[in-house]
Order: C-alpha cells, then sequence, then structure tokens
C-alpha cells in the first residue's frame, strides 16, 4: 500500500478560503414591503434583524424589529402603510464573497458581530457568514492540519 500524498496547492488553497466557500443562504427583506410585513417575515423566521434588498437583489441596509417598533410603533405611524426602507439602516456592515475568511473573521470580532451579509462587488446579495460557520471551517482546517505535512 502506498502512501498518499498532499496537494500542496490543495492546502494553499484551503487555508486561503474565501467567504464564498462558506457561506450560507441569507432570508432578506425587500425595500419596498411595509413595516408590518417585514416585521410578520420576521416573526415567522424567528430572527431579530434582516438584510433589505431592492428588485435587483442589491444590498441597501438592514431592519431590525426593535428599530422598526421603535420608530414606527412609538411614533405612531401606520406599519401597514410605513415602508421598510424608513427604518433600514444603510451603514451596516457586509463583506464580499472574495475576502478571505480570516478578514472577514477579525472584521467581525473587532466589530462584535455575529453574523454579516455577504454581497458581490456590484453589491449583490449572495448570502450571510457567521461567526458558528468561522468556527467550524477552522476546527475542519485543524482537524486536517496534520495531512499538511505527509510527504
Amino acid at each position: 500500500m502506498e502512501q498518499i500524498e498532499s496537494n500542496p496547492s490543495w492546502v494553499a488553497n484551503f487555508e486561503a478560503r474565501r467567504v464564498r466557500d462558506i457561506i450560507e443562504p441569507a432570508n432578506s427583506i425587500f425595500n419596498w414591503v411595509s413595516v408590518k410585513t417585514a416585521l410578520d417575515e420576521m416573526q415567522a423566521r424567528a430572527i431579530d434583524s434582516s438584510p433589505v434588498i431592492d428588485q435587483r437583489g442589491e444590498l441597501l441596509g438592514t431592519v431590525s424589529k426593535e428599530k422598526m417598533n421603535r420608530e414606527v410603533g412609538g411614533l405612531g405611524h401606520d406599519p401597514t402603510t410605513e415602508p421598510v426602507e424608513a427604518c433600514m439602516e444603510t451603514d451596516s456592515a457586509y463583506c464580499f464573497e472574495d475576502q478571505t475568511v480570516a478578514e472577514v473573521e477579525q472584521m467581525m470580532l473587532n466589530a462584535k458581530f455575529a453574523e454579516v451579509p455577504v454581497v458581490t462587488r456590484e453589491k449583490l446579495l449572495v448570502g450571510a457568514i457567521n461567526i458558528e460557520a468561522i468556527v467550524q471551517d477552522r476546527k475542519r482546517r485543524e482537524r486536517l492540519e496534520p495531512f499538511k505535512y505527509r510527504t
């Protein structure tokens, strides 16, 4: 039986993992829906915040249940007619699909984000990445580390 040799190019590629390699699908909300519709969708998905996209799929920002409840309900606006875009945060964090996982992990840790949307360079939403996925990816790499040095 012969020993299986590792592929050095595979190891290098594995170490420079890109975000696109570990992204997860992202649920999003269209910018034209009402606050009530957005809140109902978020309640059904059991999430507290969501990316907001336009009809092309471009990331415009994010909304949170807390902000929508405070700004719409708290100010007496009608949630059935108030557009979600009025409550949207436009300076939300995001990352690009071609960034390295290490870059994004550092950004997320520094900013204390558990999850960020992932976009193309044209800002089209393609998914989301979260710290849990990054940790799981690192654990897989550590398990494969012994294979890296086999010749």
